[in-house]
């Protein structure tokens, strides 16, 4: 489930968290991912917001600050919904979500490539508002789907905030990463064991 890269740099572990409005959530963990235009650029281009090769030299500074305000209304949206109880409702970050869903998303279409298969591009480069409606889309149809909600789950790693869809057989993941938190686990279990055999 893990690693490509983006965010604060290269060799960083990318999580794959199952739709693109988790994977924004990740990109505060475990520091700050969105700290550049460059940072944002390549989240972007690792995240399947957009086709491979779309141009965003246009991304600035002004960018920065409306992709971490979506994924701080989103968080909060997450956060309840993992709750037994549903938690308390934040109508503030619900309608900040409707209010970005409602622009229009980037308008693809089909080239086809020098071999002669089609490949979807974007008709032009894509705004800031397109791509926030895209991912403000995503979460609202993440939480009004009763099966895929069903599915969050929040990573038991010590100290792990991710959150992930789990589409495991059984539904039985218990980590953001079996090669991360899944694998200090295991290896903070042998520990253990070996500290009590020796006792």
């Amino acid at each position: 489930m893990l690693p490509s890269t983006t965010g604060a740099g290269a060799g960083t572990p990318r999580f794959d968290a199952g739709r693109p409005c988790l994977d924004l959530l990740a990109t505060t963990h475990p520091a700050e991912h969105l700290l550049t235009p460059a940072c944002l650029r390549t989240w972007i281009t690792t995240t399947p917001l957009v086709p491979p090769g779309t141009p965003l030299t246009h991304v600035d500074t002004t960018w920065l600050p409306p992709f971490r305000e979506l994924r701080d209304r989103t968080a909060r949206l997450i956060e309840a919904s993992l709750r037994p109880d549903g938690g308390p409702a934040d109508d503030l970050a619900l309608a900040h979500l409707n209010a970005r869903a409602r622009q229009e998303p980037p308008t693809p279409h089909a080239l086809r490539a020098p071999d002669g298969t089609l490949v979807r591009a974007l008709r032009t480069p894509p705004t800031c508002a397109a791509l926030l409606a895209v991912l403000a889309r995503d979460a609202l149809d993440l939480l009004t789907d009763p099966v895929a909600r069903a599915g969050l789950r929040r990573c038991e790693g010590d100290n792990c905030p991710l959150v992930y869809l789990d589409t495991s057989r059984g539904r039985r993941r218990r980590w953001c990463s079996s090669e991360m938190c899944g694998n200090r686990e295991r290896v903070a279990r042998h520990r253990r064991r070996a500290a009590l055999a020796r006792a």
